[in-house]
């Protein structure tokens, strides 16, 4: 019997670095996961989605999957890996071609894909994503599938991801010292959207907020596809920062009060509850309002979400999304922060986790900022079954051509999204 194949992703984040490892079972449509190791450390090297010193992004590297793949029981040569942050960058792109047949052909879509891509990008950016957004044969627009119509002519609208060429090359470099390679970059909003989001959200529209601790990644999904992807320059760290100076704490403080006792909703506090500080140094015991922390984040979040909200009027999508708010990420782990975002939103909202097809080790991804490192692995197990190369238990993988991980790179959403 032949063994399961087994991928390996990475999420470096601001604050965690994790790794996973997860046999495939199924085939492209139907592929679930059995989650077989976790390995998650403090992140060093990174500031809000880029490398800022190799070695130590490196350490963090090495360390999370060393310990991912020590829990399964595997070695480790590709990984798939996410990417944010601030470099990201969209536009869009449109292509046109003659029908070469009666009907039209995948080589046809293929063709028209191609010149929708062909879109000069600068020296200092790099192509991640090319994601076909519709088609239009003859007069007839709105289609999503053009393949076996008639016609004479084929149109396609594309939306194109583009990433710093600098922050790319220093986190595979980063990568390949630790002793691996990059099978492939995955922007992380698409890979959140595998594993929290369900098709019919992305249908009727819906809007992912991933919180991080140094940014946060926004994706507005409408009729199946992705229609606008955002970065703001904010996060959890920002917030610890507002209670360092608010309450007079340190970091290391304001992050245990923040995790203990943090929350983002004023009405859910009693305002008469008192926190006790342990002595430290030369202090005392001290006692903290939990209602003044909480206005504190109150504060900070609502700004956030406000934030959001703006960009995502800005971008035409007001009134659009019937499916709501997701959120996913570190933060959406914080008390209150559903109950503040429906009020800023006036949409209905939800926290997204890690659940569907999964197997195995369920339980060590059952929190919020597990949806990257989850969706990272669902994307390969597709993208595996399709033909692509995976680790198998027990030995290391085979890596593909550049020129083949170039090709899939950018065309592999048009399947999925």
């Amino acid at each position: 019997m032949t063994a399961a194949p087994i991928v390996v992703t990475l999420d470096i984040g601001t604050a965690h670095t994790t790794a996973l490892v997860a046999a495939v079972q199924g085939d492209a449509r139907s592929s679930r996961l059995q989650i077989l190791g976790l390995g998650d450390v403090r992140t060093q090297g990174l500031r809000r989605g880029v490398v800022s010193n190799i070695e130590e992004a490196t350490a963090s590297i090495r360390g999370a999957v060393d310990e991912a793949c020590r829990m399964a029981g595997v070695s480790a040569t590709d990984l798939y890996v996410g990417i944010a942050g601030e470099h990201v960058r969209t536009m869009t792109s449109s292509g046109v071609v003659a029908i070469s047949g009666e009907e039209i052909t995948r080589a046809d879509v293929e063709r028209v894909n191609e010149v929708a891509r062909a879109m000069s990008i600068p020296q200092d950016r790099e192509l991640l994503h090319a994601i076909p957004q519709e088609y239009r044969v003859d007069k007839a627009d709105g289609i999503r599938d053009p393949i076996g119509m008639i016609g004479t002519r084929l149109e396609t609208e594309m939306y194109l991801v583009t990433i710093g060429a600098s922050p790319a090359m220093n986190l595979r470099k980063a990568i390949e010292k630790a002793g691996y390679r990059t099978r492939e970059l995955v922007l992380e909003p698409l890979a959140c959207a595998f594993s929290v989001l369900t098709d019919e959200e992305k249908e009727l529209g819906v809007l992912l907020v991933e919180l991080g601790a140094g940014t946060t990644d926004l994706a507005v999904f409408l009729e199946g596809k992705i229609r606008h992807i955002g970065t703001l320059p904010f996060g959890g760290n920002t917030v610890t920062s507002d209670l360092v100076q608010g309450l007079g704490v340190t970091q290391h403080d304001a992050e245990m009060l923040k995790e203990a006792y943090g929350c983002a909703y004023e009405p859910l506090i009693d305002p008469e509850q008192v926190i006790a500080m342990p002595a430290s140094g030369n202090q005392g015991e001290r006692h903290l309002s939990r209602e003044l922390m909480t206005h504190i984040i109150h504060q900070r979040m609502d700004e956030l979400f406000e934030k959001v909200q703006r960009e995502v009027l800005h971008a035409g999508f007001g009134g659009k999304l019937n499916a709501g708010l997701v959120l996913t990420g570190g933060g959406a782990a914080l008390l209150g922060v559903s109950e503040l975002a429906a009020d800023v939103f006036g949409l209905g909202v939800r926290i997204g986790v890690p659940g569907d097809r999964l197997d195995g080790l369920t339980e060590s991804v059952d929190h919020p900022r597990f949806a990257t490192v989850t969706g990272l692995a669902l994307h390969a197990a597709r993208s595996g079954a399709q033909g692509g190369a995976v680790l198998r238990r027990g030995r290391a993988g085979a890596g593909a051509g550049v020129g083949t991980l170039t090709t899939k790179v950018k065309t592999w959403l048009q399947e999925f999204f």
